[in-house]
């Protein structure tokens, strides 16, 4: 007889002996005092006690999942419509929310068209996936570091796939210039690369995709609602989202609620909409969480000081734990990585840093980085204080010294 439930934790156990076995943290975000939260966890004499703790590795970069223009629009729509979408948009219809935030986000990014999907990784996935099956004898160039959504999307598109070395320009012509000019082909990227922090070369890329007769797939996930004068992201900061066939973004991040999206032309948006079994088959996000996310798109389209103190932020950190002496790892984006280096060493760190210090960040391991890599992963946003970073230095010194951590050359 098999032994369903030993296979199973044996699986958990490989991970544990790794020293990459994940737990998850009971958080408790609180309105209004964001980035603070209540830590469900620890133990005293008396039980479980929760504790307000720092958290340093949110992605709602800017804070605008508390923020009270997104808070009224989701109150407003739940008195208004209710909670659920009722189910697939095909069947149960699409609600006026969606209607409205697909054009604003088209509008975000100087489309014709816009499709939402309930995460960014399912819009990833859904569309590489139908593109490979739309686009006859295509071939998908993708980038080493592209995130685990867009893999699976190639992948499960069943078209022929080339791995460019990340950011090398030089090997990505290579690639592009061994098929035919009039051979379909998609070179599918990232803008801002999340775990180091560094920045994809779009004008160079869009270039070569001219060239050579290929379509350009860019992942914004995370950089909407950051760059841009109205947070078009990294597209819109270089002034060249019009040369991009489909820009891919999340609503979960940046702009604080939840759900994925793409934009492109009307035409590329019908085809997507019409054969991507991912949005097909799917029930629609919730009014309410549109709403929310609408209000936030908007409030970023007509406001730059978020993402200007974001910036001075992210800026301000990297120094201070440079002249800390600690392995910060360079980043031109919002980004602050801290090498540790060992899985183990990693969890350590962060399990220190949450229990003697009350500061939460999650430990970044494999397959997430390559081995070798682990670190932390920081995320400061305009709401950290300069009193948050002086309590954040001083824990990471404790932290570094107690655990006899590498610190930088």
């Amino acid at each position: 007889m098999v032994d369903y439930n030993k296979a199973f934790s044996a699986a958990v156990d490989a991970v544990r002996a790794e020293g990459r076995y994940r737990v998850f943290a009971d958080l408790e975000r609180m309105r209004g005092r964001f980035p603070t939260a209540l830590y469900h966890g620890g133990h005293n004499e008396s039980g479980v006690e929760p504790r307000e703790i720092t958290v340093w590795c949110s992605n709602d970069y800017l804070g605008m999942g508390q923020h009270p223009a997104v808070v009224e629009a989701m109150q407003n729509a739940v008195d208004r419509v209710g909670c659920g979408a009722g189910g697939t948009r095909n069947i149960a219809g699409t609600t006026h929310y969606h209607v409205r935030l697909e054009s604003a986000l088209a509008d975000l990014h100087g489309k014709e068209a816009a499709l939402l999907f309930t995460s960014g990784y399912v819009s990833n996935e859904a569309t590489l996936s139908t593109i490979s099956r739309i686009l006859p004898d295509c071939v998908i160039i993708s980038d080493e570091l592209n995130h685990a959504s867009m893999i699976e999307g190639i992948r499960g598109g069943r078209s022929i796939k080339r791995i460019w070395r990340h950011n090398d320009l030089e090997h990505l012509e290579e690639l592009l210039s061994e098929l035919p000019l009039e051979r379909p082909k998609v070179i599918a990227f990232e803008s801002v690369y999340s775990m180091d922090g560094d920045i994809a070369p779009l004008k160079e890329i869009c270039d070569l995709a001219e060239k050579y007769n290929a379509f350009t797939y860019l992942d914004e996930v995370h950089a909407v609602g950051l760059y841009g004068p109205r947070g078009g992201g990294v597209s819109e900061r270089d002034g060249i989202a019009h040369r991009i066939d489909i820009i891919e973004g999340t609503l979960g991040k940046a702009f604080g609620v939840m759900g994925g999206y793409i934009t492109a032309s009307a035409a590329i948006v019908d085809a997507i909409r019409s054969y991507a079994s991912g949005f097909i088959f799917t029930t629609a996000l919730s009014p309410v969480l549109v709403a929310g996310a609408l209000a936030s798109v908007e409030t970023l389209k007509e406001s730059n000081h978020l993402r200007e103190k974001h910036q001075e932020r992210a800026a301000r950190l990297k120094t201070l734990l440079a002249e800390e002496g600690l392995p910060v790892m360079p980043s031109v984006s919002h980004i602050v990585p801290i090498k540790v280096g060992d899985p183990v060493q990693c969890k350590r760190v962060t399990d220190y840093l949450l229990e003697e210090h009350n500061i939460y960040v999650q430990p970044i391991n494999y397959p997430t980085v390559p081995k070798g890599t682990e670190r932390l992963r920081l995320t400061p946003t305009p709401l950290h204080t300069d009193d948050h970073m002086g309590e954040l230095l001083k824990a990471l010194d404790d932290a570094w010294t107690v655990l006899k951590l590498k610190r930088a050359a």
